[in-house]
């Protein structure tokens, strides 16, 4: 029955969102990353993205991105999406799915809005760079 089922919890995986240079728009723009801080590799991860919330009284939210990744490394990390200045006060939402010792995860992050600021910044693990990490 039910309570016969496990459901895995998600641990030492991560997504982060992290200042940087954006040369197509001369400006530091924020990116989203995967962290996989886990000694072994995650397969076949699939990132599901979406904007939403509420702008000046009126409900928004944005397309939805599907982002597939055969493999990443253990203690490592990866770039999943450019986060525009103008989405950034809305919800940003990341459904993080994939297999660890051929065990199936998944996860929600949710970057609240307005939480991706400068003033949020925190060691990332696997990057040199600060960001703000959602564990």
């Amino acid at each position: 029955m039910k309570k016969d089922i496990e459901i895995p919890k998600s641990v030492d995986v991560f997504v982060a969102a992290v200042k940087e240079w954006n040369e197509d728009f001369q400006e530091n723009s924020w990116y989203a990353y995967l962290i996989n801080n886990n000694n072994e590799p995650l397969k076949m991860a699939i990132v599901v993205s979406k904007a939403y919330g509420t702008i000046d009284g009126e409900m928004r939210k944005t397309g939805t991105f599907r982002h597939a990744f055969k493999e990443i490394p253990p203690k490592s990390h990866l770039k999943i999406e450019l986060l525009e200045n103008n989405v950034l006060q809305l919800n940003n939402e990341f459904v993080v799915t994939y297999f660890l010792n051929n065990k199936l995860f998944d996860k929600t992050f949710v970057f609240k809005t307005n939480t991706i600021n400068d003033k949020a910044l925190s060691d990332i693990p696997t990057m040199k760079e600060r960001g703000v990490l959602l564990k």
